[in-house]
């Protein structure tokens, strides 16, 4: 559905106010395409509510009417998640971004999903708190709530949904249902607030969501550790996991990455295999002896270089470096288009997926970046090619179906944090088998007409 009629038109925006809802070609233009290679189907109009009831009138609207329904966050997802596939209705949450409550001694806030991640710690930093979940990019809340967001920080604090303790949600046909709650824990039936978590909008829109916040470190230690090889570093970082080292970030890079990221921010790092270190604690003596031991661990791994202890300007600035790297690739490469692979092996099978995935790339004589958040499992490879060339971009599809596959295979997942989407549907029966088909049927009780975000996470 590519068009409103002028009473359908006029019966949304009587839901919410004539500068709420469009139909012009550039806001449609602009909600068919996330920073991904995926592109979907021109929506018939997009809509901005404010309130948990104005979405309710709408999805109730909606399902009557039989119209297909996407919701839509900051549009910073990798595999498609929030594009529209079947037009319809786009709805934009950008609109409900009020924090609605702060509650420091319980370590809580309630905020909409409109919400950015980064707002919501400036605000929250105040009373010496903050929401670790950090995918680099400034989503919103409600978009990190629906792919379950995480990233560099993961390997200490974890992924979003352990961060969500109560959701309100609207269901596909306007019904407003509470999950969860504020107590630190809870035996009570059925987990549906992990339920909606992660289920990228396929269930319903998350309206306001209150979430579990954490004291903000009181000390931290930066190191960058360089490697001879890849197969050392990589071995490194399961030895720093298992060793009980905990750091709060612990990521890899290649060379060839390393190299971008100097041309573009003049950091002046060694263009060798990396590790990207970041610890947390409650007193420099405790950082100071961390220090310690991880020197001597990773020397047992050949590390040929240690930068310890980086100035606060410094520290920021190679973070900054590190979670613009998708970017820096693109403006690296003019006129070509991205394919980001994102799976997560258990951390033992971690250096041979790694080098399995460099040798993809090196054998197909491609052009992509090896990364990732090793410190949890999690690999990146950033492919770049043309997607006019159907050659060239077969073969990035090859590569990144076989280094999927192989995560699956020994364990893992074919997402680690960017959500199915339309990506990586392909590979759900694979990893799932036959428990798909009960996602599946929890899918259709919920959304019986399959209105809400299709062709997501099913094909």
């Amino acid at each position: 559905m590519n068009e409103f009629n002028e009473t359908q038109k006029n019966t949304l925006i009587s839901m919410v106010s004539e500068d709420r809802f469009s139909t012009g070609i550039s806001d449609k233009n602009s909600h068919i395409h996330d920073i991904s290679c995926h592109y979907g189907e021109l929506p018939a109009g997009i809509i901005w509510p404010e309130s948990t009831e104005e979405v309710a009138d709408i999805l109730q609207w909606t399902y009557a009417q039989k119209i297909p329904v996407t919701p839509w966050g900051a549009g910073t997802s990798t595999e498609g998640n929030p594009v529209p596939t079947c037009g319809g209705l786009v709805v934009d949450c950008t609109h409900m971004d009020r924090i609605l409550a702060i509650r420091p001694e319980d370590m809580q806030a309630d905020v909409q999903p409109g919400v950015f991640r980064k707002e919501l710690n400036r605000k929250t930093g105040k009373y010496g708190l903050f929401f670790p979940p950090d995918p680099g990019a400034d989503a919103t809340i409600g978009g990190m709530i629906a792919n379950n967001a995480s990233g560099i920080q993961t390997v200490k604090y974890g992924a979003t949904k352990d961060y969500v303790m109560r959701l309100t949600i609207v269901l596909p046909d306007g019904k407003i249902i509470h999950t969860g709650c504020l107590a630190p824990k809870s035996s009570s039936g059925y987990d549906l607030t992990r339920l909606f978590v992660g289920s990228e909008g396929t269930l319903g829109i998350v309206t306001q969501a209150s979430l579990r916040l954490t004291g903000l470190p009181a000390h931290h230690l930066a190191a960058t550790i360089t490697f001879p090889d890849l197969e050392s570093a990589c071995r490194a970082v399961t030895a720093m996991i298992t060793s009980g080292l905990e750091p709060a970030a612990l990521e890899l890079l290649t060379p060839n990455l390393v190299r971008l990221m100097n041309q573009e921010k003049d950091l002046g790092l060694p263009e060798e295999p990396s590790l990207f270190c970041e610890f947390h604690g409650i007193s420099e003596a405790t950082l100071e002896e961390t220090k310690q031991l991880t020197s001597e661990l990773c020397r047992e791994y050949d590390a040929a270089g240690f930068s310890f202890g980086m100035e606060e300007t410094h520290r920021k600035n190679l973070w900054r470096a590190r979670h613009e790297a998708w970017e820096t690739i693109h403006r690296a490469h003019p006129g070509k288009e991205t394919l980001i692979v994102d799976a997560a092996v258990p951390i033992s099978k971690y250096p041979g997926m790694v080098l399995f995935a460099q040798a993809q790339v090196d054998e197909s004589r491609a052009v992509g970046y090896v990364f990732g958040h090793a410190g949890d499992g999690n690999l990146h490879v950033v492919l770049v090619g043309d997607p006019e060339n159907a050659k060239e971009w077969k073969t990035l599809e090859d590569i990144n179906h076989h280094i999927v596959a192989r995560a699956v295979e020994v364990g893992g997942t074919c997402t680690g944090e960017h959500g199915v989407g339309i990506g990586k549907r392909q590979f759900m029966r694979q990893e799932h088998g036959e428990s798909l088909d009960l996602m599946r049927q929890i899918k259709n009780l919920i959304d019986p007409l399959g209105l809400m975000n299709p062709g997501k996470i099913f094909i």
